[in-house]
């Protein structure tokens, strides 16, 4: 029998939702998917954590986009290129023209930039303890969360 857990699903704007979910405290902590609402790939990453019963802290990464630390500790984590990190399918990413400014940029100005707003930053990212998966492909989500 596992323990259950109090986890809190944040929903823009500022409402909180409250799920009971079982949890066991040997094991690793909730992973972290850091989306953005509306993003349909996001959706779906959503919908099938829940289907999987795998408990998690959403995160909106527009909201609360990721910290120039966490960025960095997450590309070394991730084992990635950073212009991976990069939605460069994004309206943001086109409009500021990176494709060809990323290549002539340093490491620290690439993480600079994604720590300045969120929607540069790929989504679904997904955060646990030992890994960082970029972009939502359902058999590496898969093998990761349900060992």
């Amino acid at each position: 029998q596992g323990f259950t857990c109090l986890d809190v699903l944040w929903i823009p704007p500022c409402q909180f939702s409250f799920r009971l979910r079982g949890f066991h405290p040997l094991r690793q902590a909730f992973p972290k998917p850091f989306c953005y609402p509306k993003c349909t790939t996001c959706q779906k990453a959503q919908k099938w954590l829940d289907e999987n019963g795998i408990s998690y802290t959403f995160r909106d990464i527009k909201m609360e986009h990721p910290t120039y630390e966490e960025l960095s500790a997450w590309h070394q984590r991730s084992g990635l290129p950073l212009k991976k990190l990069f939605n460069t399918s994004g309206l943001l990413y086109k409009s500021m023209g990176l494709k060809d400014k990323l290549p002539e940029m340093s490491e620290d100005e690439m993480l600079k930039l994604l720590a300045a707003d969120g929607m540069l930053v790929k989504r679904p990212l997904l955060v646990g303890d030992d890994f960082v998966l970029v972009g939502f492909k359902e058999v590496e989500w898969e093998s990761r969360l349900k060992k």
